[in-house]
């Protein structure tokens, strides 16, 4: 049985790449259905997350402009948030993926990886700001990044993995030390 929320965050490493494709294929089947395709989730996805995170935990050079940030409950990982810095000389860090389990939405895991990010960020890159895209369909992350004071600026159609193609919105924090000063009291991922 887990413990009442007591959650670590803390690097990932690479002996966690298998629970974090699994977390990662599970959140999209649960959460990109009517993005991405029903044939790609209920098929490849868990096979390509984990080529995904295989890869980007392949090489530890590869990783000095990468953090990945893991939150594990009784040392199962229960969420996690990947991160590129320098991603877009504009825009800075993108906050690639962010993703918790589902049956723990709303305990302020999501806020604190987020959290954690930012802090990340800013020890790294000082003046660097942080975005990332959001589906359009996808209305509960765009409340929550809302509440986490994000600016909406600008959408983008790309291609979805699995085929199709989808529209992201993107949210841009431009001061990082904002968001790592907040706590976990803003709920919902």
């Amino acid at each position: 049985m887990l413990s009442p929320m007591k959650v670590e965050y803390r690097e990932a490493t690479q002996r966690d790449v298998e629970a974090i494709a699994r977390l990662h294929a599970d959140s999209w089947r649960r959460n990109y259905r009517g993005s991405y395709s029903d044939a790609y989730l209920d098929g490849d996805v868990g096979a390509d997350r984990l080529a995904v995170w295989t890869d980007r935990f392949a090489s530890p050079s590869g990783r000095d402009d990468q953090i990945t940030i893991v939150a594990a409950r009784d040392a199962v990982i229960v969420g996690f948030a990947h991160t590129i810095l320098h991603h877009n000389r504009e825009l800075g860090a993108l906050l690639d993926n962010l993703h918790v389990a589902h049956d723990l939405k709303g305990h302020g895991i999501g806020t604190q990886l987020v959290v954690e990010t930012a802090r990340a960020v800013i020890e790294r890159t000082p003046s660097s700001s942080l975005y990332l895209w959001v589906l359009e369909r996808n209305t509960a992350a765009q409340a929550f990044y809302r509440a986490l004071g994000g600016t909406f600026a600008g959408q983008e159609t790309s291609e979805a993995p699995g085929g199709g193609a989808v529209l992201g919105l993107r949210v841009v924090w431009r001061d990082p030390s904002r968001l790592a000063r907040l706590d976990r009291t803003i709920k919902g991922f």
